[in-house]
């Protein structure tokens, strides 16, 4: 039987199917239990299963970020809906782990490994406003939502005449908020939100403007998805999951958000700190760009960098946001590295110029942040 999902499971943990000596009898994916994680997890369950020729059962985790309230910044940020999954993959409860990307710590799991990044979603955010308003057009002292502070730091740099609301909760309880929704208090004027999400849950009627990078520049990792799994299971790459993950691993998305993480780690910021960046591979040509930003948006650092085959350059600093400047004001010889290698050097190099120029002290960063 090919292509089959078992009706998913709900528990605080993965639950076992049996013992799993060699290939088990199906492959277990573990998940949060939100709408979109659900949609995000049934679509790798899809594909894994038809290039896999197996059985996929998807069960559900509950993750401290699904149990706790408050904003995210509160919580820890980092791990915070990742943590409860890869617990449930080393118990050998669940056999893959499916994470929103960007939801991982940047420090590898010991006995984990992503074993694959699927195609990335369009990573940009996306403006949900009433009566179909741009971010130009909304009044001033108009009320917007987000539980990012990336995201709200980058609104008000563009916008400081705006008022942001710390919001949490899922796509529809977000979008009930909007002002003119009839199925929630419609209380504000206009929230933020990843359009890869939106996308993947058909909701891309509700978006009024996809930001441009000059106006905010995605999390790391925003739009990819991450399919981790035992190390030890990817010991003999002739397994039938262990072809099915080889195949569905996109490469021009595993090197962009290989840039992207190495530069979060190297600035040692949670996936809750005021940083945006986007890589994009075109070719042999690897570019990113990347923003800190101060809490309350007043001040930002924003710079852009590109490696090609054998050598990296970063860019000099730009006083605006306008497009990045790629011109080389530094190299590196890449001739001996690979291209994962090449992009976590990338994503490296253009953080230490970030923190020359200042950025710990624009944003909290640094392992107590």
């Amino acid at each position: 039987m090919h292509g089959a999902l078992h009706s998913p499971r709900d528990f605080d943990t993965c639950i076992g199917v049996g013992e799993t000596g060699g290939m088990p009898p199906l492959v277990r994916i573990g998940t949060r239990a939100s709408r979109l994680a659900l949609t995000q997890t049934g679509h790798v369950a899809a594909d894994l299963s038809r290039l896999g020729g197996f059985e996929t059962e998807t069960v559900h985790v509950r993750t401290d970020g699904d149990r706790l309230t408050g904003s995210l910044a509160s919580l820890g940020g980092t791990g915070v809906f990742v943590t409860a999954l890869r617990d449930a993959l080393l118990d050998g409860r669940c056999d893959v782990a499916v994470h929103s990307l960007k939801d991982l710590p940047t420090a590898a799991a010991p006995g984990l490994t992503i074993a694959a990044v699927p195609p990335r979603e369009d990573p940009h955010d996306v403006l949900c406003a009433r009566d179909g308003l741009a971010l130009r057009d909304l009044p001033p002292g108009a009320r917007v939502g987000t539980g990012s502070p990336r995201r709200a730091a980058q609104l008000l740099a563009a916008r400081p005449d705006l008022v942001v609301v710390d919001i949490r909760g899922n796509v529809d309880t977000r979008l009930g908020r909007v002002a003119g929704h009839p199925d929630g208090p419609g209380d504000l004027d206009a929230i933020l939100l990843a359009r890869a999400g939106l996308a993947r849950l058909g909701r891309l009627d509700a978006v009024t403007e996809v930001l441009d990078d000059t106006v905010m520049l995605p999390a790391p990792g925003q739009g990819a998805l991450a399919v981790e799994v035992r190390t030890a299971d990817l010991a003999d790459p002739t397994t039938p999951l262990a072809r099915a993950l080889a195949a569905l691993d996109d490469r021009p998305t595993r090197l962009a958000v290989a840039a992207e993480r190495a530069l979060l780690a190297r600035l040692e910021a949670g996936c809750a700190a005021p940083v945006g960046a986007i890589a994009h591979l075109v070719g042999a040509r690897l570019t990113l760009e990347a923003v800190v930003a101060s809490t309350d948006g007043s001040r930002t650092l924003r710079h852009g960098a590109v490696a090609e085959a054998r050598r990296a350059h970063v860019a000099p600093p730009r006083p605006d946001a306008s497009a990045p400047d790629l011109g080389a004001a530094a190299s590196a010889d890449h001739a001996d590295l690979p291209d994962e290698a090449m992009a976590r050097s990338l994503g490296a190099q253009l953080a230490d110029l970030l923190l020359e120029q200042g950025a710990a002290e624009l944003a909290p960063l640094g392992p107590g942040a």
